[in-house]
């Protein structure tokens, strides 16, 4: 092994930061945009409040779970670390495999043109640089990432409280007034389900976009190496972190039916824009445009700083390019790693194909977000004392609620989009192969 092999992570990540990185990873353009689904599917206020209460509750206990798993095993690669450790090296070898193929460079793609949808017309730019300018926010994040974790932490920590400065202009300009919408308070109060049956469906119905509303609080425990004290400052960020986003987004919902009504909120696409709108006029749907803008690109940075970590991890364990392992000697960062998912994420930017990839493997992110909470389990009946002071609070409940809030929407998934299911399942299977080979050429690996 060289010097350069021998440089470890930096320790620069405090407890803000890292609340901020959890607040951040969850919070993207969703919230925005999104809640007039669950609307349409429940029918009224109180029950589209009620579902994104227990999304809320289900995404408090998947922070808990998540909290000791970090507190345990405070390494770079997160969940491919509990994965490897509790089941082996291939399903944790998959869950990397579907990160870089689709899920974490699709991701990135896909926020970086809704970023710049919204920056283009905000700066006066024609719609033809809506992909050129994609791009280069990834290039120019990605060479943030790579100068440092502290730059990046900077960067997120930075539009992470401007995101939530947007998103408290919007709840104290629709909660300020007293008066609701006239064309919509009618519809606020009206439920449309009464029957049980038609009731536990819809409510189920809307718990899927919900739950993925809530989900990215995960991406923290990649970087746990990186924590100054990460088995006392990752359980603190994760649980404060998701607790915080849960207030804001009850918070918003509730501005949104004050604002729109319920019948308004399923109507809407835009439901900040209109909500800002109607107090605001034009004025309100600008400052929300650029609240989304800054929103997604604070999303993009914590994706593009904290994926890459998961490939070094493979590559230190020989299931990747060799390169991948070595960390900058002064920036202490993966600098190949960082820029292959670039790289890859601007390849999907360039030729469209991000949008169907993402499609395709959406049910898969489930997959390995339960799988991955279940590794607890395993780690409990190992070392029941533990390694760290923090210990999930209701286990083994907790982790039985979240792993059927997992099934759910991965069956949801299936159910409702069959075909992307399939391609998804090929997407991950063809990781198998890619894993025997790297499995089966170490000294390959050791010369790369």
């Amino acid at each position: 092994m060289t010097q350069q092999e021998n440089v470890g992570y930096a320790r620069r990540i405090g407890p803000f930061s890292g609340t901020m990185m959890v607040v951040g990873g969850i919070i993207g353009s969703g919230i925005f945009l999104n809640p007039s689904i669950v609307a349409q599917r429940v029918g009224s206020g109180p029950l589209t409040m009620l579902v994104w209460g227990i999304g809320a509750v289900i995404a408090i206990l998947g922070a808990f779970i998540f909290a000791e798993l970090g507190a345990r095993h405070p390494e770079a690669g997160g969940g491919y670390v509990y994965l490897r450790d509790a089941f082996g090296p291939l399903p944790a070898f998959l869950y990397g495999w579907a990160l870089l193929v689709a899920i974490a460079s699709g991701a990135t793609a896909a926020v970086a043109v809704t970023f710049a949808s919204y920056a283009v017309p905000l700066l006066g730019m024609s719609a033809a640089a809506r992909i050129p300018l994609a791009a280069a926010v990834i290039v120019v994040l990605a060479l943030v990432n790579i100068v440092g974790v502290q730059p990046g932490t900077v960067t997120q920590n930075v539009f992470t409280v401007l995101k939530l400065a947007a998103i408290a202009a919007l709840v104290v300009g629709g909660l300020g007034s007293a008066a609701v919408h006239p064309t919509a308070a009618a519809a606020m109060a009206a439920p449309v389900l009464h029957a049980s049956p038609g009731l536990a469906v819809a409510l189920g119905t809307a718990l899927v976009p919900v739950l993925f509303a809530y989900g990215g609080w995960q991406q923290t425990n990649f970087v746990a190496a990186e924590m100054v004290d990460a088995r006392r400052n990752l359980p603190r960020a994760l649980v404060w972190g998701v607790l915080l986003v849960a207030a804001v987004y009850l918070a918003v919902n509730l501005t949104y039916l004050r604002t729109l009504g319920a019948g308004g909120l399923a109507a809407s696409t835009a439901p900040a824009a209109d909500a800002m709108e109607l107090r605001f006029g034009p004025v309100g749907r600008t400052l929300i445009a650029i609240g989304i803008a800054v929103s997604t690109f604070g999303f993009l940075d914590i994706v593009i700083l904290v994926t890459p970590r998961v490939y070094q991890a493979m590559a230190r364990d020989g299931l990747f390019f060799r390169r991948l392992a070595v960390l900058h000697p002064r920036f202490r960062t993966p600098v190949a790693a960082i820029a292959l998912q670039a790289g890859w994420a601007i390849a999907l930017l360039l030729t469209g194909t991000y949008g169907e990839l993402l499609d395709y493997v959406t049910f898969a992110d489930w997959i390995f977000f339960g799988a991955t909470a279940a590794t607890l389990i395993v780690y409990r009946r190992r070392t029941p004392g533990g390694e760290s002071g923090f210990r999930a609070p209701f286990y083994p409940w907790s982790v039985v609620l979240f792993v059927l809030a997992a099934a759910y929407v991965i069956a949801g998934a299936i159910v409702s989009s069959t075909r992307n299911a399939l391609h998804g399942v090929i997407l991950l299977a063809i990781g198998i192969p890619a894993y025997a080979w790297w499995r089966s050429r170490p000294a390959t690996l050791a010369a790369k």
